[in-house]
């Protein structure tokens, strides 16, 4: 079994896994706008181009998205997607990254658990927690 995260956007899916994958790295496997799909009908023209599954693999695990369908969104709560790295410089370098143009809710440092801990919210609504042991 294989949990992923499927996270939900409005209408910056694209945008969003674009500076995933540039700031996680891994492997961009979907980007499939509703356009030239079965669904294209099924939204308005101007949201042909929004995203209906994204799809970024990190090793053995993926990062999963969409836009919702139009007037559907909401703001993500009660979750956070988390990170576990080895590398305190690494969790570094990704926390800056996710937390720029977002809102830092605990900053990255040193807790009793861990090298570094740190909670953000990136500039595209999605919350996640930086763990390096």
């Amino acid at each position: 079994m294989q949990v992923n995260p499927y996270l939900f956007f409005d209408g910056q899916c694209e945008a969003a896994f674009k500076f995933y994958h540039q700031t996680l790295g891994g492997q961009l496997d979907a980007m499939m706008p509703h356009k030239g799909s079965p669904m294209e009908n099924e939204v308005p023209p101007e949201w042909a181009d929004k995203i209906m599954h994204a799809h970024l693999t990190l090793g053995d695990w993926g990062l999963m998205g969409s836009d919702c369908p139009p007037g559907t969104y909401e703001v993500p709560k009660g979750f956070s997607v988390s990170l576990q790295l080895s590398d305190p410089a690494e969790a570094e370098r990704i926390f800056n990254a996710l937390a720029a143009g977002g809102t830092i809710q605990m900053p990255l440092e040193e807790t009793f658990w861990a090298k570094r801990f740190g909670m953000a919210i990136d500039q595209y609504g999605i919350p996640w927690m930086i763990n390096c042991g």
